[in-house]
């Protein structure tokens, strides 16, 4: 990795604006190379750009926010770098509420609508490009020459839809704003303290909580989006099956990489961190170590999902016979978890509660943990009033599913858990069976055993559609489907 050159005049303008940098191998810039270096570059300004496939939609987005919240500033911040170590960033992501309403995924970005007569007047506040008079674009660590050309304010304006400003000029504009702000935190501290006197954190809650319940219904384009990150997800998840020998020879990480790759070339990124569990690892709910051994007549339990580059994500779980077909033990957790999933996905449908897939899915396990003997005597109606089933279900059988792979997670709770479906909702049923390596009150032949299967659901005016239907659930076939890409 370069490092940065740094100017030497602590009087030149360059060193005014342009941060020096220690430990530098070159301690100065001479009048000549700068003087070089201002002149002679092409003029690059793109001209006549087509909006943005989703403009139209966040263009309908803010005004839905608009009629929320009349007459008062909305200000709402893409974030920040983050430093991993020194001078390295972690890779940058807006904020979801951010993208959501604008689209667009630039660092240091802000939204800002302005309250009118008739509404608001929306601003999108951006780093213009790099200033090439006081050397910015090459003396500064995020300048253009580092780390890549961004648009001009006047081609934000195309692409996105808003009108665009400087947003270094914002901090101080706001500073000096007066009437009812709000302001979605957590992302940018210098907006936070430039607006420190004239928000409350109870009414910047209300506009996060909003921007959260606003999701819970997917417009057409967000729809779209989900399918084409449960088809990417599917591709990696055949990706990963026609490696799993390669894995075997090396850890969980061969998997972790092979499905990260598939994420990087169809879409952004992986939308959370990939659980590849292999043998008892599986009974982890969140293992992202991935470092484990991957072995022949165990199980692979895989919960990873694409992220497309308008960041929304696949969340989809399958669980593998690593040598590719299961044994009779594993066959029957694995059968009694999609049986649980079946019964899940069969109560997602317009007008039924949130909860009725989860109650479903745990009436189903609680039934097989009883015919296994593993409760006593006690029936299921008592096992699901006392809850005993989830010391090996352990979690809930969904959630929202969109920006966030826990999407909507600010909702009331009114308006989500205890709320009622409808189309457009999209959510995952995933139920499970954990039986951990310690647990003495099961079989020694279960210890170890971690099954879940989950899919990516979207809520219809008939019922409801599998997003994620293109990867096997069924037992057979997923042997024969794992035969068919292993040759």
């Amino acid at each position: 990795m370069a490092e940065e050159l740094t100017p030497e005049n602590p009087e030149t303008e360059a060193e005014e604006t342009v941060k020096q940098r220690k430990n530098g191998l070159y301690p100065a810039v001479s009048d000549e190379l700068a003087a070089n270096m201002k002149s002679g570059w092409a003029d690059t300004e793109l001209h006549g750009l087509e909006p943005i496939a989703q403009a139209a939609h966040t263009a309908a987005r803010r005004a839905a926010l608009s009629a929320r919240f009349p007459g008062e500033r909305l200000v709402i911040p893409a974030g920040n770098l983050k430093t991993r170590s020194n001078d390295t960033e972690y890779a940058f992501r807006a904020s979801t509420e951010y993208a959501y309403l604008t689209g667009d995924q630039t660092q240091d970005g802000v939204l800002v609508l302005e309250p009118t007569r008739d509404g608001h007047e929306a601003t999108i506040h951006l780093l213009p490009r790099s200033n090439r008079e006081n050397g910015e674009f090459w003396l500064d660590g995020q300048g253009e020459l580092w780390v890549g050309r961004r648009h001009s304010l006047a081609e934000a304006e195309q692409l996105l839809g808003i009108p665009a400003q400087d947003v270094r000029e914002l901090p101080a504009a706001l500073a000096e704003a007066t009437g009812p702000v709000r302001n979605v935190r957590g992302h940018d501290s210098g907006i936070e303290a430039a607006l420190t006197d004239k928000v409350t954190a109870e009414r910047d809650e209300e506009l996060r909580v909003h921007l959260s319940e606003a999701r819970l219904v997917k417009d057409a384009f967000e729809i779209a989006e989900l399918e084409k990150a449960c088809d990417a997800t599917a591709r990696g998840f055949e990706d990963v099956v026609k490696v799993l020998d390669r894995a075997e020879a090396t850890s969980e990480r061969y998997i972790e990489g092979t499905f990260f790759l598939r994420a990087r070339i169809e879409g952004n990124d992986i939308g959370y961190g990939s659980i590849c569990a292999a043998g008892p690892h599986a009974t982890t709910l969140h293992w992202v170590r991935n470092d484990g051994p991957v072995r022949s007549g165990e199980l692979l339990l895989l919960d990873a999902g694409v992220e497309t580059n308008d960041l929304y994500t696949a969340d989809v779980t399958r669980t593998l016979p690593i040598n590719g077909t299961f044994t009779p033990l594993q066959r029957k957790i694995y059968d009694a978890v999609y049986e649980a999933q079946e019964a899940g996905i069969a109560a997602v449908k317009p007008g039924a509660g949130y909860r009725d897939f989860h109650d479903a899915a745990q009436r189903v396990l609680a039934e097989k943990l009883v015919e296994w003997g593993l409760l006593g005597d006690l029936s299921v109606d008592k096992v699901l009033e006392l809850g005993l089933q989830r010391r090996w279900t352990l979690h809930g059988t969904g959630h929202m599913l969109g920006m966030d792979v826990h999407d909507c997670a600010a909702a009331r709770t009114e308006t989500y858990v205890d709320g009622t479906l409808e189309p457009g909702v999209c959510l995952t049923v995933e139920p499970g069976l954990y039986f951990q390596t310690d647990d003495l009150t099961v079989p020694e032949e279960y210890r170890g055993i971690g099954v879940r299967i989950e899919d990516d659901i979207l809520v219809t005016e008939d019922g409801n559609r599998n997003l994620s239907d293109k990867l096997p659930r069924r037992a057979d076939e997923v042997e024969a489907w794992m035969a068919r890409l292993k040759g």
